[in-house]
């Protein structure tokens, strides 16, 4: 199993910046790739990033391609998200998750086996 914290969240002006953490424990955290994604209330679940074992190759949701960065300490057993340029549609719980699969990075939530318990974020307008 693997169990995922995540810290960072919080309240932001709009155009600000957070950068959330995930602490993995657990099984080896460098067989595992990652992902984030996000719910805000009334909507439905929405992939934000995810990020391979040690390539450095990650996949990001149109909406926040180019504000968003994905990244990966694996000595640290730790993904993180570095938000900038916030706006209050990115307001939502964000949660992390962890996968095993083989071949293309997953943007679906049911591909990831385990899940955090996510970290608020809100940016006012």
């Amino acid at each position: 199993q693997v169990q995922l914290v995540e810290s960072g969240g919080g309240l932001v002006q709009a155009g600000g910046s957070l950068r959330l953490s995930c602490a993995a424990s657990g099984r080896t955290f460098s067989d595992w790739r990652m992902g984030w994604f996000r719910q805000a209330p009334g909507k439905a679940l929405e992939f934000v990033a995810t990020i391979g074992r040690s390539d450095g190759n990650t996949v990001y949701a149109d909406s926040v391609k180019g504000r968003f960065t994905i990244s990966r300490d694996n000595a640290k057993s730790t993904v993180y998200l570095q938000m900038n340029s916030l706006k209050p549609e990115d307001s939502a719980v964000y949660s992390c998750a962890a996968e095993r699969r083989l071949g293309v990075l997953s943007t679906v939530p049911t591909t990831y086996a385990y899940w955090g318990q996510g970290t608020q974020v809100t940016v006012s307008s």
